[in-house]
C-alpha cells in the first residue's frame, strides 16, 4: 500500500469502486449484533465448588510488573468447576473418559425449558412434559436454584432418576442443568448420576441461563480433551436460531 496521501487516493481508485478521497473518514461498516449468549459463569477465586473439591487457584509465575517478557500463570483446580461436563467414569465404573466422549453430543440444536418453584426438590416429567418433542437431542433445564455462582446454596433443584429415562426415550442423548449437579447437594449414592449412566445419557452442570427465554438454540459447550479425565470446564454459549 502507498504511503503518501495522494498516492493511497490513487491506489484506492485503482482498486476499488471508491469515486473520491477526500480525506474525511470512510465510514465503517456496523457489527452485526452477536448471537451468541453466553451462559458461563466467571472463573475466579470466588467460584464456590463443592464442599472438600478444589476450588481455583491462579498463580502468576511471570509478568510485565515483574519485568518479564511476558504473563505466564498456572492453575489449580477441580475439573468440575463453573459450566463443566461430567464424563460417565465420574459416577459409573467403566465408564467413558472425558477424551472419549463423542463431541457431537456437545455440539447441536438444543432446547431451554424453565421449570419454576423447583428449589429443594427434584425436577420431574410432569414440570417438563409438553416442552420436548420426540427428537429432541440436547435439553437444557433452568430451574433459577442456584442464583449466585460464588455463594454455595445446597437446596438447589436436582433431576427426578424418572425424568432421565423418559427424556431417554425422547431421543434426549445430553442435558444441562443450571445447578452444580443433578443430584441433590447431601447425595451419597447419585440416583440421577446412575440413571444418566443407566440410559446413556450426558450430563452438563453449572451452566448460567438467568434471562435466556425458553426456546430453540445451537449448543456450543466442547469439553478439554484431558486424557483419563472424569469431567472438564467448559465454555459453553448458546447461539440463538
Amino acid at each position: 500500500m502507498p504511503q503518501s496521501r495522494w498516492a493511497r487516493c490513487s491506489w484506492w481508485r485503482r482498486h476499488s469502486s471508491a469515486t473520491a478521497c477526500s480525506g474525511r473518514p470512510v465510514p465503517r461498516p456496523e457489527k452485526p449484533m452477536s448471537n451468541l449468549i453466553d451462559i458461563s459463569p466467571v472463573i475466579s477465586g470466588r467460584i464456590a465448588v463443592f464442599p472438600m473439591d478444589t476450588p481455583f487457584e491462579r498463580e502468576v509465575i511471570l509478568g510485565f510488573d515483574r519485568g518479564n517478557h511476558l504473563t505466564l500463570s498456572r492453575v489449580r483446580t477441580t475439573v468440575h468447576l463453573g459450566s463443566h461436563a461430567d464424563a460417565p467414569i465420574h459416577y459409573g465404573e467403566g465408564g467413558r473418559t472425558i477424551d472419549r466422549q463423542p463431541l457431537d453430543l456437545y455440539v447441536g440444536p438444543a432446547r431451554l425449558v424453565r421449570v419454576e418453584g423447583a428449589r429443594g426438590r427434584a425436577v420431574t416429567v410432569e414440570d417438563v412434559a409438553g416442552k420436548v418433542p420426540f427428537g429432541t437431542e440436547r435439553v437444557l433445564i433452568a430451574t433459577g436454584t442456584y442464583p449466585d455462582p460464588e455463594r454455595w446454596n445446597d437446596d438447589f433443584a436436582s433431576i427426578d432418576p424418572a425424568l432421565v429415562g423418559w427424556l431417554a426415550t425422547r431421543g434426549v442423548r445430553l442435558v444441562a442443568i443450571d445447578t452444580p449437579s443433578v443430584d441433590q447437594a447431601t447425595s451419597k449414592d447419585l440416583p440421577s448420576h446412575h440413571a444418566f449412566f443407566e440410559h446413556d445419557v450426558s450430563i452438563i452442570e453449572g451452566v448460567r441461563l438467568e434471562g435466556v427465554p425458553e426456546g430453540e438454540y445451537e449448543l456450543i459447550a466442547l469439553p478439554l480433551r484431558i486424557e483419563g479425565g472424569d469431567g472438564s470446564p467448559l465454555r459453553a454459549v448458546l447461539r440463538t436460531r
